[in-house]
């Protein structure tokens, strides 16, 4: 059967990212909510119940608004200013691909004005979208363009490009969080401001233990949590590890069913959920859970 969105429970699954992952901030209808596969009018409901069950209880609920038809993407940026989302942020559109900064920034201004009084970010994910302008270069400039544009969710291996950003615009009060969950410690020691990721789905607590130590700083201990993540995500990246597989150790994780993803993915096997389990119940966290 299509599976449909189950809006039911995400008042529960806010509860439980507050109280058993000590997470504060949520980026929905991104990769691993599958925004590009819902329709227009699911991705409203989904961002509508965040905002909704996260107001008194999250700090920032940020919507993803990109698609690849540009009315769309205004379309869900006026919904999400509607609602009061605390962001708005966009990939590059990716079948017809912008090959330059200016085209992509045209793209952007046009989804980023119709949320005037919204912060706005970029989501760099080349790996995804096969958009490669570099974030220093597009970054050259932008706030007169977008004067909204509060920084950059960065879900690219280029380190260089990060620091590059970091080292140029970081006193500009943009924020750089950063998209690749094995890479954060890295990230960290270059000045990243935090972090967006599958990962704090079900890794978020240690995942914040591990932020604490790094800024106390205890590098050491700091490594032994980037290490353990990196342990686990090693074996299943092995085994195949994409957003199917995401949400079905988000299920066993947290107790709350996450249901299927929505073709052309397919459910993550039964083969998978008994390794990754066992692999995952095998680690031991400096904390000792």
């Amino acid at each position: 059967p299509f599976s449909q969105i189950n809006l039911s429970v995400i008042g529960r699954y806010v509860e439980y990212l507050v109280q058993e992952q000590n997470v504060k901030n949520v980026f929905v209808n991104g990769t691993t909510g599958e925004g590009l596969s819902l329709s227009i009018q699911e991705r409203k409901q989904l961002a509508e119940e965040w905002v909704c069950q996260g107001k008194a209880r999250l700090d920032q609920v940020i919507v993803h608004v990109g698609a690849l038809s540009l009315p769309e993407s205004q379309e869900l940026a006026r919904h999400a200013a509607a609602i009061g989302a605390s962001g708005i942020a966009l990939i590059a559109p990716f079948f017809f691909k912008p090959t330059n900064k200016d085209e992509l920034i045209a793209f952007l201004q046009k989804v980023a004005s119709e949320a005037p009084a919204v912060p706005f970010y970029y989501y760099h994910i080349p790996p995804l979208t096969g958009v490669n302008i570099r974030v220093e270069e597009l970054l050259d400039g932008i706030k007169e363009r977008i004067p909204t544009f509060q920084g950059v969710k960065f879900s690219d291996r280029d380190l260089l490009d990060l620091a590059q950003c970091i080292h140029k615009y970081g006193r500009e009060q943009l924020a750089f969080l950063y998209g690749v969950d094995e890479q954060l410690l890295s990230a960290l020691a270059i000045g990243a401001d935090g972090a967006v990721g599958s990962t704090y789905n079900y890794l978020g607590r240690q995942t914040n233990l591990m932020l604490q130590a790094f800024t106390k700083p205890d590098l050491a201990l700091a490594r032994k949590y980037q290490f353990l993540t990196g342990e686990f995500l090693n074996f299943v990246i092995k085994l195949g590890f994409g957003v199917a597989e995401t949400k079905a150790v988000m299920t066993f994780v947290s107790g709350i069913p996450m249901g299927p993803p929505r073709l052309p993915l397919v459910a993550a096997s039964e083969e998978f959920i008994v390794k990754a389990k066992a692999k995952l119940d095998s680690l031991v966290w400096p904390e000792g859970r």
